[in-house]
C-alpha cells in the first residue's frame, strides 16, 4: 500500500491502494506517494493508471528512493528527489534530477505515451540491479548495485491523475516464462516429432496456441471472410483501395511459416499487397486504413511493402530480397516466418529473401493489408504450399523434403556445410546456410566448411544473405586438405599455415601467403545476393566464380581430396549454399545457365537479358532492370533486350526510379554487339563499335558525338517519363517521350539490333511498358516520312540552324543560339555549328557587324573534331588555321587551307572585302566535296575527300564582329511534334486530341464564336489555337509563341486567360498587352518584346513598350504565376492600359492606348497553355489531385493540412504591396536586427495579396490538428529557428496561435525567446531553447506568469493584448498607428482552453466561440516563437 505521508494534492483511498491527485485540470504537480514499506528483492512493484486528463503536457513517474517517508520533505516532482533515488520519466532514466539514460529500454516505451488501464512497475533483483516493467514487460537494467533497502516512487504527473497498487501474485507479468516452458520442452526433445509433442503438451499454457492459422473475425472495415476465416477479400475494389487489414486468429509461434497465395489483383490502382507482423492485438485494435499507418509507441509492426521493410511505418530498408511485392500476379505466394532467434525472412514462392529484421518482438501477429490491386488471399498450409515442414529441434531450424526423397541412392552425398565451424559461426536451414550470429559483435571466427570432400569439375557456390557495414573486409572462399572433424579452427582460414588456398579479396592465397596480388572481382565490394563459387577441375586446376562469371585458373596442381571452405569475415555475415539440382554440375557457369533456363519464355514479348551490368539486377518477369545499390554505385549497370528489335518495333521503358545523388541520368540506345559476346562496360558510351546512344541531348556513335541538342534530352526526365526508341524499316533510329516521337536521331542502322538501357547516375530502376512492340508497317513508314501524314496535320516548318555553345573564349552566343559576337580582342573567335553537317545541307551565315579596328577577316570551313556543349573554350586554339588536331579544311581570304597547310590558293574572291549584310555559306556535298557560297553563289570545290559527320567552323577573325545564322535545317531531316500513331485505340484518341485541325474540326461549325478570342491563323510558329478560338497551346521550344486576339478589344473590355499548364524546366514566363495596330500587317517576331511597332506588353514585373522598358516593378510579377491563375487587360475610358491578376486590378500599366488595340500574348518560357475565360466561365478548382504516398494519407484533416501548407507557402506575388512596405518600415523603426529574420519571406496579408493567393481564412495544424486563423490584415515576418526545432518537426507537431504584446516589449522578447520576459525584465532563457525530447516541468505557480495566446488574431491582436504604437512613417511623413502580435508553435496539452477576458459582447471570430478564445500556460519551453505580425492602420 501507498504510505500515508503524501505530495500535499494527493488523497488516498482503498485502504490507501489508490492515490489520485486533487484539482488535476488546475494543478499539475505535488502528486508524488511512496509506498509504506521498501519493496522486497525480485518483487514488482506494480500500479495501474486509472484516470488521465488532457490539460497538461507529460505523465506519470515511478522510482526508487533511499529517502524514508516519515521523515521526507515531498518535493513538487519524483525528479526533485535528492540522496539516491532513480526515477523513469518519459523515455528516460534520471538519478538525483539528472538524466542518466536519455532513451531506457529494448523498446524505447515512453510512459508519457500510456494510458488509462496501462501498467507501470518496479523491481530491484537479487543481484542489485534496478528493472522498469510497462504493462508486464521487463524493459532492462536501467541501474547497477543500487541500494538494499528501496522506498517504491509514484509521481502523478501532468496527465497522470490517479493509480492504484496491482497485487502482484494475482497478475500476468510477463509472457516471456510460458515461452521459456516451450522453448525448453523442444531443446530436450530427442527428435523433431519429441519437439513437436513438447510444445504442442505447454501449448494450453502459452497464448499462441497451435491451432490451424486463419484470419481474425476482426479486421479491416471492407474485408469479408471466408472459408473458414482462412480467405480474405476486400469489398468494393474498384471503388475503393485501402482499408483491407487482416491480422491472424492468434500469434504466429517461433518458426512457424505464415503463409498466403494472391488470388484476386485488380489493374486500377497502384501499389499491392503488404504482409508483415504486429505486436497489436487484434481484438483490441482500431484498425487503420492502412497498416503502414500504425506509428512507433508501445506496439510494433514491421511490414513489407513493395521491395523494401517498413518498421512503424517508417522505411528501414529501402532494398530488400528479390522481388518486389507490387509485381506478384496471382497465384504467387508470400510467406514469413519468425525464427526462435528472433529473425524476421520472409518467403517468396518458397524462396528465402534472407533476414528482414535482427530482433523483433516474442508475440506477434501475422498482418495482411490488401492494398491496392490485391483484392484477395487465401492462409496456406504447409502441404498447399510444397514446402518443406518447418521444425526446431536443439536451436537448428530444419528443413525437411515434402518429397520423398531416397539419399542412400543417390550416388555421390549431397554437399552441405558440415555443423563443426568456427566459434562465431553457426549452420542452420539442414545445413545449407551459415552466418554469424553476432555479426555486429565480431568480424572473424566464422570458418565453416563442407561436409565431404569436393569431385572433380563439382561447383561449389554460395549467394551472399546478410551483410553487415561495420567492419572492413568481407567474404573469403577456397579448399583446403583439412577435414573440418580434425581441424583447429582458427579465426580467419587466411592463418592456416598448410594445404589451404584462399581468394581473398581480388587476390589468392596459398597456405596463408599471397600468390596472386590481381585476380579477379573484388569480394570485398560483392553485395547481397551476389554469388561465389569455386571449383578444382580434373587437372588440378582451381578456378573461382562471382555471379557465374569465371575469373580464371588461381591455382594448378591443387589435391583431389579438398573441402570447401567458406570464410564469413568482416562484412559477410550470412551465406547460403546454392543447391545446383541436389547434386554437382560439370558446366563451370551452372548458376548462370540454370538462370538463363529459367527466363526461356514461351511468348515473343521483350524483356531484358539476363546478362547485364554487374550492378543491376532483373526482376523474375523479366520486365524491371534496377541498380540496387543506386546512392553508392553511378555506373556499370547496362541492360539490353532479350532478342534483337524488328523493324518499326517500339522498345518503351517506364522510369520507376530516380536519385538525387549524381550528375547525368539514363542513356538508351541501340547496339549491334550480342549481349552474351558483351564485355559489359562502366558505360556504354564507352563502346567503340557498333552501338549508337543518346547521351543527354547529344547522340553518339561508337562513343563519339555525332549531334548535339537533339529534341531529347534525357538529363532533364522524371520518374513516371516513358523514353522510347525504334529503328525504322528505313534504317533510321527514332526515339519516343511519352509515346511522342522526337524526329529522326540518325540513319543507317543495320538491322538485328538489340536495345540498350544504361542506368546511369540518377536513374535507377526502369521497366518494360505495355506499349513496346511492333507497328503496323505502313503507319509506321508513313509516320517516318511525314509523321503527320495519317492525321492531316500541317507539318512543323523548319528550324534555324544554331551555334553550338563551345566557342572561343572571346565569343558571346546570343538569340537562341543565331548569333556569335566577339566582344572583345581579334582572336580566340573560333565558332561551330550545334550539330555535324548533313549531306548536302548548307550552314550559312550573315555578316551583322565590322570593325575597322582590326585587319583580316572571317574564316570559313568544316572539321572533323567531336563537338559538344560542354566542350571547354580552353581546348580551342586562338585562330582556325592553327586548329590541327582533327582533320579541318578552312577558307582564309582566297587560300584554302588543311590543317594549317596551304592546299589551293586564288579560289575565290577574298573574304576580306565582306561587308555587313553579305552572306557566307558552307556545304559538304554529297560527292564529298567541300563547297563555299558567297551571297548564294557557289565558289565551287575547295577540297574533296571530306568525311561524314563533320561541323560547321567559322572563325570570327579581325574586322568581323558578329554573324547571325540565316540558314535552316531541311524538312525531310526535321522531326515532327507530333506523336505517331500507335497501334492502340486510347494512344490513337491521344493523338487525334493533340491535332490541331482535329481539334478544330470535332466543334459544332454552327457555335458562334466568342466575342474575345484568337486569331486562329495569325500566330507564332509554335503555338496551336483550337478550341474554336479559346484555347492557345506552345507545342515545342520555349519562343515563336505568339498569338493575338481575333477583333480589337473594346474600351473597359476585359480579355481574361487562365493559366492551363507549365513547363518548370525553362525560365520566364507569359508576355500580355496590347498592340496599336492590326497585326495582320507584320510577321510576328520570336517575342513580344521584340514587336517595334507600337505594343505595350506586361513581361515579369516591368512594362515594355516597343521593347523598351518603360516602368519597372509592376504588378505581381508575371513570372511567378502558376496554374489555376487568371491574367486579364483593360483599357478604361481614359485610354489607360489596366493589368488585372486573379481580378485584382494592378493598376495603370500605361496611358494615351490608342483606341481598337489588339491583346498580343506570348507564350514564353514556362508558359505552355492557356484558356480564354468568357464571363460566365466557372473558376477551375485550384487544388490540383496528386500522388502521394498512402501513408501520407491518414485522414482528411491531415490531406487539408497539407493542401494549406502549400497554400501559405507559395510566393507572396504582389511584389510592391505598399502595404507590405509600410509594414516593413515600421519594423525598422522598432530597430530589430536583421539576423532574426528570414530575409526575403515576408507575407503580406493584405486584401490584395491575400486574394491572389487564394488564403482559406482558416488552417489547421499540429498533432492532433487544431484550428487557427490567417491573420488578415497583418503582415508576416517570418522569424530563424534552429535545426533542431526543424528536425523535431515542431512546426508541424505543434498547435499555430498568438500573442500579442506591446511595442516595446519587441526586442526583449527576440533576444531571450521567451514571452514571459514581456512583463518580467529580469527572466531571460536562451533563443529558442526547448528539450522537447525530455518532458518539460512546469514551474510552481507563484514562480511563473501565464501567458496569454489565442488561435485568433483577432483577440490577440485587440487593444487589451497589443496596444497601439502611434509613430511617423518615414517615407509618407504622415503619424500612424501599428500593433505588433507574434505567431507561435505552443506544445499540445500544455495549454489551458478558456473564454475571452476583453468584455466583449459580440463575437469576436465566427470560427471560433468566446469560451474558448484564450489560451493560457505556465510552462516554459512549451511555446516557440515562429513569426512577428505587424499591422499598420
Amino acid at each position: 500500500m501507498f504510505h500515508q505521508r503524501t505530495g500535499s494534492l494527493v488523497a488516498l483511498s482503498n485502504e490507501n491502494r489508490t492515490a489520485q491527485r486533487k484539482h488535476p485540470v488546475q494543478e499539475f504537480n505535488n502528486g508524488v506517494v511512496l509506498s509504506a514499506e521498501p519493496i522486497k528483492d525480485s518483487q514488482i512493484f506494480e500500479v495501474r493508471i486509472d484516470r488521465k486528463v488532457n490539460s497538461w503536457s507529460g505523465s506519470i513517474e515511478i522510482g526508487v528512493t533511499t529517502c524514508d517517508p516519515c521523515n521526507l520533505n515531498f518535493p513538487t516532482s519524483a525528479t526533485g528527489f535528492l540522496d539516491a533515488t532513480w526515477v523513469m520519466s518519459g523515455t528516460s532514466i534520471m538519478k538525483d534530477g539528472c538524466t542518466l539514460i536519455e532513451h531506457y529500454g529494448d523498446h524505447a516505451v515512453d510512459l508519457d505515451q500510456l494510458g488509462e488501464g496501462d501498467r507501470v512497475g518496479v523491481m530491484r533483483s537479487e543481484e542489485g540491479a534496478l528493472h522498469f516493467f510497462v504493462n508486464g514487460v521487463d524493459q532492462g537494467v536501467a541501474a547497477h548495485n543500487v541500494p538494499s533497502v528501496l522506498y517504491a516512487v509514484i509521481d502523478m504527473y501532468g496527465k497522470c491523475a490517479q493509480v492504484s497498487i496491482l497485487d502482484s501474485a494475482s497478475e500476468e507479468h510477463v509472457v516471456a516464462a510460458v515461452n521459456s516452458n516451450i522453448i525448453e520442452a523442444a531443446a530436450e526433445a530427442p527428435d523433431p516429432p519429441a519437439a513437436a509433442a513438447a510444445m504442442a503438451a505447454s501449448a494450453s499454457e502459452d497464448p499462441r496456441t497451435a491451432e490451424m492459422l486463419a484470419f481474425h473475425q476482426r479486421c479491416g472495415s471492407l474485408v469479408v471472410l471466408s472459408n473458414l476465416h482462412r480467405t480474405a477479400e476486400r469489398k468494393r475494389p474498384l471503388d475503393e483501395f485501402n482499408n483491407g487489414v487482416v491480422m491472424t486468429s492468434r500469434p504466429l509461434l517461433d518458426d512457424e511459416l505464415f503463409e498466403i497465395r494472391l488470388d484476386h489483383l485488380v489493374d486500377k490502382w497502384s501499389g499491392s499487397i503488404e504482409v508483415g507482423i504486429t505486436t497489436h492485438n487484434p481484438s483490441l485494435l482500431e484498425f487503420p486504413a492502412t497498416m503502414t499507418n500504425m506509428r512507433a509507441g508501445l506496439h510494433s509492426t514491421i511490414m513489407m511493402s513493395g521491395c523494401g521493410i517498413l518498421t512503424n511505418g517508417k522505411g528501414t530498408r529501402r532494398e530488400y530480397g528479390q522481388f518486389n511485392l507490387d509485381e506478384l500476379q496471382e497465384g504467387d505466394r508470400i510467406g514469413l516466418v519468425r525464427k526462435s532467434s528472433g529473425a524476421l525472412h520472409y518467403f517468396i514462392n518458397g524462396i528465402d529473401q534472407g533476414v528482414a529484421a535482427p530482433t523483433t518482438p516474442r508475440m506477434v501477429w501475422g498482418v495482411v493489408d490488401l492494398y491496392g490491386m490485391a483484392v484477395k488471399v487465401t492462409i496456406l498450409d504447409a502441404s498447399e504450399s510444397e514446402r518443406a515442414v518447418v521444425e526446431r529441434a536443439s536451436n537448428t531450424l530444419r528443413l525437411i523434403d515434402v518429397e520423398n526423397e531416397d539419399l542412400a541412392d543417390a550416388p555421390i552425398e549431397r554437399l552441405l556445410f558440415h555443423p563443426r565451424c568456427g566459434c562465431h559461426a553457426a549452420v542452420i536451414n539442414g545445413q545449407r546456410t551459415a552466418h554469424r550470429p553476432n555479426a555486429m559483435d565480431d568480424f572473424n571466427n566464422g570458418v565453416v566448411l563442407t561436409n565431404r570432400t569436393l569431385q572433380p569439375n563439382e561447383m561449389f557456390e554460395v549467394r551472399l544473405d546478410m551483410m553487415v557495414d561495420k567492419w572492413a573486409g568481407s567474404v573469403e572462399i577456397g579448399v583446403t586438405m583439412h577435414a573440418p572433424t580434425e581441424l583447429d579452427f582458427p579465426s580467419t582460414m587466411t592463418n592456416i599455415r598448410s594445404g589451404t588456398w584462399m581468394m581473398t579479396g581480388n587476390g589468392v592465397m596459398h597456405n596463408g601467403t599471397t600468390v596472386i596480388d590481381d585476380y579477379g572481382t573484388n569480394l570485398d565490394r560483392l553485395k547481397v545476393g551476389d554469388s561465389i563459387g569455386m571449383m578444382r577441375k580434373e587437372d588440378g586446376t582451381l578456378h573461382f566464380y562471382v555471379n557465374g562469371m569465371d575469373q580464371g585458373a588461381a591455382a594448378t596442381n591443387v589435391p583431389s581430396a579438398v573441402y570447401g571452405v567458406l570464410d564469413l569475415y568482416g562484412q559477410a555475415a550470412q551465406a547460403t549454399m546454392i543447391d545446383i539440382s541436389g547434386g554437382w554440375s560439370s558446366d563451370p557457369t551452372s548458376f548462370v545457365a540454370q538462370e538463363m533456363v529459367s527466363r526461356m519464355y514461351t511468348d515473343d514479348d521483350l524483356r531484358f537479358h539476363v546478362v547485364h551490368g554487374k550492378n543491376s539486377t532483373i526482376s523474375p518477369s523479366g520486365k524491371t532492370a534496377a541498380r540496387p545499390n543506386a546512392l553508392a554505385e553511378f555506373n556499370d549497370a547496362i541492360v539490353m533486350s532479350s532478342r534483337p528489335l524488328k523493324d518499326n518495333e517500339l522498345f518503351e521503358v517506364s522510369i520507376d526510379r530516380m536519385v538525387d545523388r549524381w550528375s547525368g541520368s539514363i542513356e538508351a540506345g541501340v547496339s549491334l554487339i550480342i549481349p552474351e559476346d558483351l564485355d559489359f562496360p562502366n558505360t556504354m558510351t564507352d563502346i567503340d563499335h557498333d552501338t549508337w546512344m543518346l547521351s543527354g541531348s547529344a547522340i553518339m556513335q561508337d562513343g563519339c558525338t555525332i549531334r548535339n541538342r537533339y529534341n531529347l534530352d534525357l538529363d532533364n526526365i522524371v520518374t513516371g517519363s516513358r523514353i522510347g526508341m525504334m529503328r525504322c524499316s528505313d534504317a533510321t533510329l527514332h526515339y519516343y517521350f511519352d509515346g511522342v516521337d522526337q524526329g529522326v536521331a540518325c540513319s543507317d542502322i543495320p538491322s538485328g539490333v538489340y536495345a540498350v538501357i544504361d542506368l546511369y547516375g540518377q536513374c535507377s530502376q526502369v521497366t518494360i511498358t505495355s506499349g513496346s512492340g511492333v507497328m503496323d508497317q505502313r503507319v509506321a513508314m508513313t509516320t517516318t516520312e511525314n509523321p503527320a501524314a495519317p492525321l492531316d496535320c500541317a507539318v512543323s516548318p523548319a528550324e534555324t540552324h544554331h551555334f553550338s555553345c563551345c566557342a572561343g573564349k572571346n565569343i558571346v552566343i546570343e538569340n537562341n543560339g543565331s548569333t556569335a559576337s566577339r566582344m572583345q580582342h581579334f582572336s580566340h573567335a573560333l565558332v561551330f555549328s550545334a550539330d555535324p553537317l548533313r549531306v548536302d545541307e548548307l550552314f550559312e551565315v550573315r555578316i551583322e557587324k565590322l570593325s575597322s579596328k582590326w585587319s583580316g577577316s572571317l574564316q570559313v570551313g568544316l572539321t572533323s573534331m567531336a563537338v559538344c556543349d560542354t566542350t571547354p573554350a580552353s581546348v580551342l586554339p586562338p585562330m582556325a588555321r592553327d586548329l590541327k588536331s582533327k582533320a579541318t579544311w578552312i577558307v582564309t581570304g582566297s587560300e584554302v587551307k588543311k590543317c594549317g597547310v596551304t592546299v589551293k590558293e586564288n579560289y575565290a574572291p577574298s573574304l576580306e572585302r565582306l561587308q555587313v549584310n553579305d552572306r557566307v555559306g558552307i556545304r559538304r556535298a554529297g560527292d564529298g566535296t567541300f563547297r563555299v557560297y558567297i551571297n548564294g553563289e557557289d565558289m565551287g570545290v575547295a577540297a574533296s575527300n571530306i568525311p561524314r559527320n563533320v561541323f560547321a567552323l567559322l572563325d570570327l577573325y579581325g574586322r568581323v564582329e558578329s554573324v547571325t545564322v540565316t540558314s535552316r535545317t531541311s524538312n525531310d531531316n526535321m522531326a515532327s511534334s507530333l506523336p505517331p500513331s500507335i497501334p492502340s485505340l486510347e494512344n490513337s484518341l491521344e493523338v487525334l486530341a493533340r491535332c490541331p485541325v482535329r481539334c478544330c474540326v470535332e466543334h459544332d461549325e454552327d457555335t458562334a464564336l466568342s466575342d474575345l478570342h484568337l486569331n486562329l491563323s495569325k500566330h507564332g510558329k509554335n503555338i496551336r489555337i483550337c478550341q474554336r478560338g479559346m484555347r492557345a497551346e506552345r507545342i515545342s521550344s520555349y519562343n515563336q509563341a505568339i498569338c493575338v486576339s481575333a477583333k480589337p478589344l473594346a474600351r473597359s473590355q476585359v480579355f481574361k486567360v487562365r493559366i492551363e499548364n507549365t513547363d518548370p524546366k525553362w525560365t520566364s514566363s507569359l508576355s500580355f498587352g496590347v498592340l496599336g495596330f492590326n497585326p495582320e500587317k507584320i510577321s510576328l517576331p520570336v517575342s513580344a518584346l521584340n514587336i517595334k511597332k507600337p505594343a505595350w506588353v506586361v513581361s515579369g514585373d516591368s512594362v515594355f513598350f516597343s521593347g523598351v522598358k518603360v516602368k519597372d516593378g509592376y504588378g505581381p510579377g508575371l513570372d511567378g504565376l502558376s496554374c489555376g491563375h487568371t491574367i486579364g487587360l483593360r483599357v478604361d475610358p481614359d485610354s489607360s492600359l489596366h493589368l488585372l491578376v486573379n481580378d485584382v486590378d494592378q493598376g495603370i500599366a500605361a496611358k494615351d492606348v490608342p483606341p481598337d488595340p489588339y491583346v498580343v500574348l506570348d507564350l514564353y518560357g514556362q508558359c505552355q497553355l492557356l484558356q480564354v475565360v468568357s464571363a460566365d466561365d466557372p473558376a477551375p478548382s485550384t487544388v490540383a489531385v496528386e500522388y502521394r504516398e498512402k501513408a501520407d494519407i491518414e485522414d482528411g484533416k491531415r490531406l487539408k493540412q497539407d493542401v494549406a501548407e502549400k497554400s501559405r507557402s507559395s510566393e507572396n506575388f504582389v511584389k510592391n504591396c505598399e502595404y507590405r512596405n509600410m509594414c516593413s518600415r515600421f519594423k525598422t523603426l522598432l530597430g530589430l536586427p536583421d539576423g532574426y529574420f528570414q530575409g526575403e519571406k515576408v507575407q503580406c496579408y493584405c486584401e490584395t495579396c491575400h486574394k491572389i493567393r487564394g488564403d482559406e481564412p482558416y488552417y489547421s495544424k499540429g498533432e492532433p490538428p487544431k484550428d487557427y486563423a490567417v491573420p488578415f490584415g497583418w503582415c508576416r515576418f517570418p522569424l530563424r529557428v534552429t535545426p533542431k526545432i526543424e528536425v523535431l518537426q515542431i512546426f508541424e507537431k505543434w498547435h499555430t496561435a498568438y500573442h500579442g504584446c506591446h511595442s516595446a516589449s519587441v526586442r526583449r522578447i527576440l533576444d531571450t525567446g521567451d514571452l514571459h520576459v514581456a512583463g518580467e525584465g529580469g527572466i531571460t532563457l536562451r533563443p529558442h531553447s526547448t528539450q522537447s525530447e525530455e518532458k518539460n516541468k512546469p514551474e510552481e505557480k507563484s514562480n511563473v506568469r501565464q501567458i496569454v495566446l489565442s488561435p485568433t488574431v483577432k483577440y490577440a491582436g485587440c487593444q487589451s493584448h497589443a496596444p497601439k504604437f502611434d509613430y511617423r512613417d518615414l517615407k509618407s511623413k504622415k503619424m500612424q498607428s501599428a500593433r505588433v502580435v507574434y505567431q507561435v508553435c505552443v506544445k499540445p496539452g500544455s495549454y489551458k482552453i478558456g473564454p475571452q477576458t476583453v468584455g466583449a459582447n459580440e463575437q469576436i471570430d465566427p470560427k471560433f466561440s468566446n469560451t474558448e478564445l484564450q489560451w493560457s500556460t505556465k510552462e516554459k519551453g512549451a511555446v516557440i516563437l515562429s513569426a512577428l505580425l505587424i499591422q499598420v492602420q
